[in-house]
């Protein structure tokens, strides 16, 4: 990995997030723990570590600022996302990524994108970040993390299901909005499994 430009990324990044130091703290672990699975996928350990770091980039920005950065940007904001704002923080850094970041890699744009939410058919990458701020060692809130730990490094995509399962689970039981694209992404996941 280039070091030095790892290290400026990340230096960044806790300039980002000084308002929540926990909030880096998880950023390292979902880089780590998605350098990790990409090792074990044969996927370039440099990018995933970079989208890991870079996932939450736009955590801190207040929801107000958030909507009127997004809508500036001309990027959409569906009334999910005007109930529920701190969902455009995936939005928001991937468009963070490019302007501020300096990263022109559309694949680490798209996966910080769709860290969140995921999506139906996500590429390797999109699947080991997503999956990554899931399980990172500071996670431990989802009853079966330590079930989609192991199965992350056995099969992805069944490590995908779950998280997505356990989400929409959680979001309906707390009578959150959930997001439409996390209602497609997992209708794709449960619909493509390979059940013994």
């Amino acid at each position: 990995m280039n070091n030095a430009y790892i290290e400026e990324i990340r230096n960044k990044v806790e300039i980002a997030l000084e308002k929540d130091p926990m909030r880096f703290k998880h950023s390292i672990g979902v880089a780590d723990t998605a350098a990790c699975l990409a090792m074990r996928y044969n996927s370039d350990m440099e990018k995933a570590y970079i989208t890991g770091l870079l996932h939450d980039c736009a955590k801190c920005v207040d929801d107000d600022l958030k909507i009127k950065e997004c809508r500036e940007a001309n990027l959409s904001v569906s009334q999910t996302e005007l109930e529920s704002p701190y969902l455009l923080h995936s939005k928001l850094g991937a468009l963070y990524a490019r302007t501020k970041y300096g990263i022109d890699d559309p694949e680490i744009c798209s996966a910080i994108e769709f860290h969140t939410t995921g999506k139906p058919n996500m590429s390797l990458l999109e699947k080991i970040v997503f999956i990554a701020d899931y399980i990172e060692p500071y996670r431990n809130k989802a009853w079966d993390v330590d079930i989609i730990r192991g199965l992350a490094f056995e099969d992805i995509n069944e490590a995908v299901y779950f998280c997505l399962k356990d989400t929409l689970e959680y979001l309906e039981s707390k009578n959150k909005t959930i997001d439409e694209m996390t209602n497609k992404a997992y209708a794709f996941y449960a619909s493509n499994r390979v059940e013994d």
